[in-house]
């Protein structure tokens, strides 16, 4: 954790920081969800956005995204509610989903990646150049408690794994899932069980399988239920398989087209309900960017995913990986325990394990070696990856994570983050 005291926690920062050259930093960006997000283009702007990060979630994985969609969100993110011009750009799509037929290599798959080449085409033809994406089985990401009570007031994000545990055996009812708990943990998990009542278990179970607005895809416990069962015969090395299938038909297409794809953690970074994981270590990144060694195969880093799992040397792995690093996400989670896996929560963008100052040092420092050995990417698009509800937040029930001033609290810390360690900074 980041105390902003010390002799030797300014000294990292100091042998840490960019050198003399360009005074350009991350572009800041920020999330919109499209019209049905609560918070508004307007809003961004007020907050100090430099750009929009958004993606077409109302398009059902596996269709492609057509050209007059894609320039209808343009349009939308270059207008303010009276109509405006806002100034501000589309930067990075995020997401472009890769269907579970693609990663389970089963139905409409092949069907899928043309499907999903031919978006990629559509986005380059409209100047859209860097992709975020995941292949996290069945789970965009996992939280337990979307609202949960901080000391003051606020509220965040929570992940128990004692509460995944009540999902996985006694609503999910997965076969065999007790095989992959601690005795202790089923004791636990039965008792918190018999004490919820009907709401609370629903409430969970929506928790678990939460989805973005505007997004077609819904999953009962049902569907939930089946997908594992396919997933069942899918080991960690075949999906890995199955993801490099997949990079070997839509990369080479990258790199005609000049676009950058980044592929995201797994969220959190640990196995869930059976599935396998394939993207939590920095040994995972490592064997699909060699897999297909090309510069467009690159990284979305996540701070607060890779967080979660208290082996990953986040600011290491920034210096050591990069160079395919095209895009970033900053925020910060609280381990509740150092143990894999463990329980976590979303904290303040500086308060939580992850040394934040260091993961900004070391993306500046990226950025300045681009720009000596001349790279054109020399600038990463980044945003303060979720917030805690605060304030006005409390009352406006925004998308879970995705809070108004929460995120402009978040922003404007990383901004300062930034500045302190820019040449003239101190």
């Amino acid at each position: 954790m980041f105390s902003g005291t010390g002799p030797d926690r300014q000294d990292a920062c100091i042998a840490d920081r960019p050198g003399n050259g360009s005074e350009d930093s991350m572009k800041q960006t920020w999330r919109w969800f499209g019209p049905y997000d609560l918070v508004s283009i307007d809003e961004a702007m007020q907050a100090g956005a430099e750009g929009i990060v958004s993606a077409l979630h109302h398009i059902p994985n596996g269709q492609v995204w057509p050209s007059d969609e894609i320039r209808r969100r343009k349009d939308e993110i270059a207008h303010m509610k009276d109509g405006t011009p806002s100034g501000m750009n589309w930067e990075v799509v995020e997401s472009l989903p890769v269907s579970e037929d693609i990663k389970k290599q089963k139905g409409d798959w092949r069907a899928h990646i043309d499907a999903y080449k031919q978006s990629l085409r559509n986005l380059a033809a409209e100047g859209l150049h860097v992709v975020c994406y995941s292949f996290m089985p069945l789970l965009g990401w996992t939280r337990t408690d979307t609202a949960w009570r901080l000391p003051n007031g606020a509220t965040c994000l929570r992940f128990d794994y004692m509460d995944l545990a009540v999902y996985d055996i006694h609503l999910l009812r997965r076969g065999n899932a007790e095989a992959d708990y601690e005795s202790d943990v089923i004791r636990e998990a039965a008792r918190r069980f018999e004490a919820m009542d009907d709401d609370e278990r629903q409430r969970l179970a929506r928790n678990v399988f939460f989805v973005l607005p505007g997004s077609t895809e819904t999953l009962s416990l049902d569907a939930a239920r089946a997908h594992i069962e396919e997933y069942d015969s899918i080991s960690a090395s075949r999906l890995r398989q199955n993801f490099v299938d997949f990079l070997e038909e839509v990369i080479p297409l990258a790199q005609e087209l000049g676009m950058r794809m980044g592929c995201h953690p797994d969220d959190p970074s640990f196995p869930l309900i059976g599935l396998p994981r394939i993207m939590s270590t920095e040994a995972d990144y490592n064997a699909i960017l060699k897999a297909v060694d090309l510069p467009e195969n690159g990284i979305t880093l996540c701070s607060g995913s890779l967080g979660t799992r208290a082996e990953n040397d986040i600011p290491g792995m920034v210096k050591r990986l990069g160079g395919r690093i095209h895009y970033a996400h900053l925020r910060n989670v609280r381990r509740e325990s150092e143990t894999t896996p463990c329980s976590f929560h979303e904290a303040g963008h500086l308060d939580g394990s992850t040394d934040m100052v260091a993961v900004v040092a070391a993306l500046l420092n990226e950025e300045k070696r681009r720009r000596e050995a001349g790279r054109a990417d020399n600038i990463i698009a980044m945003r303060a990856d979720h917030g805690q509800d605060i304030l006005g937040d409390l009352d406006r029930h925004t998308q879970p994570g995705y809070p108004a001033i929460g995120r402009l609290k978040g922003l404007a810390e990383l901004r300062g983050v930034m500045a302190a360690l820019s040449p003239g900074g101190f």
